[in-house]
């Protein structure tokens, strides 16, 4: 499990062998200013033409391409909305990395801190990750088909009622889903994550019972990984469902709104 640090934890230790600090922005927004010795991992590179999630050996190999291996440990930040940061740390977890930090302060907060800054990319040497898949933290389709687990649907309000869709999605959401928007989650321009108490309120007012095993899913998987990291901080029992709404949708199943 991922866990959340700050930012003067991250400072403390910058230039150190004992930590790996990984952008998992886009390049241009990498080249736009990065952490000093922070290297960068596209995490939309982990999906393919289709849009879905890379199997395990081929992220695997993608991270060990990248720099990433699974025995040091991996620092996370991103920018508001989170979901790039999210999506990395589950994607390591799920591939069995157990050491997993995420910084709580968004990149623009540590700028506005006036803490180092810099702009030329950073190499990063070949790695090896080897993957040991935890399956225990991934839902599959079959999975969210059958009852005995509460849904959460990361994705917009018009998204979830079916006032706006994307692609060929059916209009609305799995039946049986709550909606809490991924946005309303984080605490821009500073935190990656609002207080834990804020969150459980809106927990509370969507009606999710508490110790509810519970399955996160938006379209395609990036949004509800923030879900998954703030459910995870609160200490409850949740799956990603990485496949999510396109899936469900492409296979013809039912949807409500």
């Amino acid at each position: 499990m991922a866990k959340i640090v700050g930012s003067q934890w991250v400072a403390e230790r910058l230039g150190g062998a004992e930590i790996l600090l990984v952008d998992p922005r886009r390049p241009m927004k990498y080249l736009s200013g990065h952490l000093p010795g922070a290297i960068n991992v596209p995490v939309y590179q982990t999906f393919g033409p289709d849009g879905r999630l890379l199997e395990a050996d081929a992220l695997a190999d993608f991270l060990g391409r990248s720099g990433v291996s699974d025995s040091t440990a991996a620092v996370l930040y991103d920018s508001p909305e989170g979901q790039n940061a999210a999506m990395l740390a589950w994607i390591l977890e799920y591939l069995g990395h157990t050491n997993i930090c995420v910084m709580d302060a968004l990149f623009e907060a540590w700028k506005a801190e006036g803490r180092e800054v810099l702009y030329k990319p950073v190499a990063a040497g070949a790695a090896r990750f080897n993957a040991k898949v935890n399956p225990a933290i991934r839902a599959t389709l079959d999975l969210v088909r059958n009852p005995g687990h509460s849904l959460i649907d990361f994705r917009s309000r018009e998204e979830f009622s079916g006032e706006r869709t994307v692609g060929d999605d059916s209009p609305g959401h799995i039946p049986g889903a709550v909606n809490l928007v991924w946005r309303d989650l984080s605490d821009p321009p500073g935190r990656i994550l609002k207080p834990a108490g804020e969150i459980e309120h809106m927990l509370t007012v969507a009606g999710v019972a508490p110790g509810a095993p519970l399955i996160a899913y938006c379209r395609s998987g990036p949004r509800a990984a923030l879900g998954y990291l703030a459910l995870r901080e609160l200490g409850r029992e949740v799956r990603l469902f990485d496949g999510s709404y396109a899936q469900w949708s492409r296979a013809g199943l039912p949807a409500e709104k």
